[in-house]
């Protein structure tokens, strides 16, 4: 009987032994920049799921996507040296996403940008939207589809389709939408999005990503060190609330004339200039030269400490450029970095802000039986 005892003691040792070897081992799977997926399941409204989905190339870049915002939460990308960097700022979960007012990464809808103190007219109605940023509209108003769950569909490793279902009266925007968002990560390290929507009544839509791109892969400090270059003769100018005047100011001989690359700083703080000064920086359309061409450069932003550099291509007649003026080291973002002013800069392409009021622009105007299409791709490469 004493042995039995002691080899059922024996045994127990050796299961609680196993057992707890088997726990350790049990290290929560993290993705290449660091991110762990327990951290971004749950549901939305107790009924719509939220996760994070990886995409990968067999160059070795990954990119981390949420359905909640359509957002891109992370991007790796080979520097100079080789070394993995993540060149964009967000959160370490999802509980952040949702409880910290941000547009990191987002696919912004129904309509990036301003609209003019929140007010359309369509088919002779006026019709009043939320104001939310300065009197005006802003991104899609305070429940823009940044801060809504989009359906997630990821048919390879490499390719993600998103789904929005918008209905009439979103934000107090009139019809029935379904968008889409698709995400592909190409062979040559490019994010190809493509956008796309109809809606059952007349309605206006203007959609981008909102990414915040450091590309030094240290955001706790400011990226006014990046070379950029835009393709722009002018830009849209603003009044002291961000809104466009509906006149176009030439860049030539200003800060923000972008044709031939140079710095970021020292032009984003020269308030000498009544636009910068306005933007409290650089938070500007730019009206692109490349005519609506895919194929055209758009604009291209490099970082000469990684020599990570990202083109930017569109179908779009502008790009919105902000400078992160409004970061001020109070958020803290992946790995508790705090992130302070003008630690990123954004390159949203789009339609000019507050073009439903301004009929000298192209359109935003989506009428039943029309599908809007959008394209934009981030490619990046090194320069060493």
């Amino acid at each position: 009987m004493k042995s039995m005892k002691k080899s059922l003691l024996g045994m127990s040792t050796a299961l609680i032994f196993f057992c707890g070897c088997s726990q350790k081992q049990e290290a929560p799977k993290l993705t290449l920049s660091g991110l762990d997926p327990a951290n971004f399941e749950t549901l939305v409204d107790s009924v719509k799921p939220v996760k994070l989905y990886t995409l990968k190339n067999h160059q070795g870049m990954e990119v981390c996507v949420t359905n909640f915002g359509g957002r891109l939460v992370s991007i790796m990308v080979p520097d100079k040296t080789g070394k993995m960097t993540d060149v964009v700022l967000g959160f370490d979960s999802i509980a952040d996403y949702q409880h910290i007012p941000s547009d990191f990464g987002a696919a912004i809808g129904r309509y990036a940008n301003r609209i003019n103190k929140g007010k359309i007219t369509i088919d002779g109605q006026e019709i009043q939207l939320p104001t939310n940023n300065f009197g005006h509209c802003l991104h899609g108003g305070p429940t823009g589809w940044q801060y809504q769950v989009y359906e997630a569909n990821q048919t390879n490793d490499s390719t993600i389709v998103l789904t929005m279902k918008s209905p009439d009266g979103d934000n107090n925007f009139p019809g029935n939408v379904t968008a889409h968002v698709t995400y592909s990560l190409t062979a040559d390290n490019a994010i190809d999005i493509q956008y796309d929507a109809t809606t059952d009544k007349t309605t206006v839509i203007n959609m981008t990503n909102h990414s915040y791109f450091n590309l030094s892969g240290d955001p706790s400090k400011p990226a006014t060190d990046h070379i950029l270059y835009v393709a722009s003769d002018s830009i849209t100018p603003v009044d002291s609330t961000f809104m466009t005047t509906g006149d176009m100011m030439a860049v030539k001989d200003t800060p923000f004339d972008f044709n031939t690359p140079k710095t970021i700083s020292p032009d984003v703080t020269d308030f000498t200039n009544e636009q910068v000064k306005f933007g409290n920086g650089f938070d500007h359309n730019w009206v692109l030269k490349t005519k609506g061409d895919i194929n055209q450069l758009a604009a291209k932003l490099t970082c000469p400490t990684t020599g990570i550099s990202l083109e930017v291509y569109t179908n779009e007649p502008g790009i919105q450029v902000y400078t992160g003026n409004f970061l001020d080291g109070t958020v803290k973002g992946k790995k508790g970095i705090a992130y302070p002013q003008r630690a990123s800069v954004c390159l949203e392409t789009q339609h000019y802000p507050d073009s439903p009021n301004k009929p000298q622009w192209p359109s935003v105007i989506l009428t039943p039986g029309q599908t809007y299409q959008s394209h934009c791709i981030f490619k990046f490469t090194v320069e060493k």
